[in-house]
This record gives structure tokens, C-alpha cells and sequence, in this order.
């Protein structure tokens, strides 16, 4: 019985653009983006991902998203940043082409 080797990892720190329409941008969208990472979530691409939130979010009701961060298993670094460009936030104008960072990844604890 053989096994294939793990795929290489990759940090994903996407932040939101940061002008006044941004956050009803992301809302405006947010369907079809959960609807497009469930596919990647269920084909082991993305291992973690989550939306990055204001500080203020964790005491209000109301959390305020700025961002996302993943933590992919791909191919290579080019494999992830066509996911990534391909995203409707990133089609749609939320997330800041010109922050994101994509990064190899070394876990030092168990990834679920």
C-alpha cells in the first residue's frame, strides 16, 4: 500500500478593500463566495478558512468582516493564487488585490 505525499500548504491572508462601500460589497456577495469555498472545503483544498473581523466585533452583536485567511493544500503557490483570483470577492472588488499575501506554510500543530 502506497501513499501519496501530503501536498505542500499555503497561508492566505486576504484583506478587504477599505473604502466606504466595501463592507456591502462583501455582504452583496457573500452566497456565492461560501458557495464557491464549500466546493474547494469539500475537494481538500482549503484545510481552514475563515472571515477576519474588527476588534470591536468581539464585543457586539454586530461582526464587522474585514478579510478572510485560508489555509490551503494545492499543487503549488500558482494553484492557490488562481483559487484565490477567482474567488468572487476578488472578481467583485472586495478583497485588495494589492495586500494579499499567499504564502508557504509549515503547521506546527495538527491541521484538522
Amino acid at each position: 500500500m502506497s501513499t501519496s505525499p501530503a501536498l505542500p500548504r499555503f497561508f492566505v491572508h486576504a484583506p478587504d478593500k477599505t473604502d466606504p462601500d466595501a463592507f456591502a460589497r462583501r455582504l452583496s456577495v457573500r452566497s456565492k463566495h461560501l458557495e464557491g469555498a464549500k466546493k474547494s472545503i469539500e475537494d481538500g483544498s482549503i484545510r481552514i478558512a475563515g472571515a477576519l473581523l474588527t476588534p470591536e466585533s468581539l464585543l457586539s452583536e454586530e461582526k464587522k468582516m474585514v478579510g478572510s485567511m485560508f489555509i490551503f493544500e494545492a499543487e503549488n503557490i500558482e494553484t492557490v493564487k488562481k483559487i484565490v483570483e477567482n474567488d468572487i470577492y476578488y472578481t467583485s472588488g472586495v478583497w485588495d488585490p494589492e495586500r494579499i499575501v499567499i504564502l508557504p506554510f509549515a503547521a506546527a500543530t495538527p491541521i484538522p
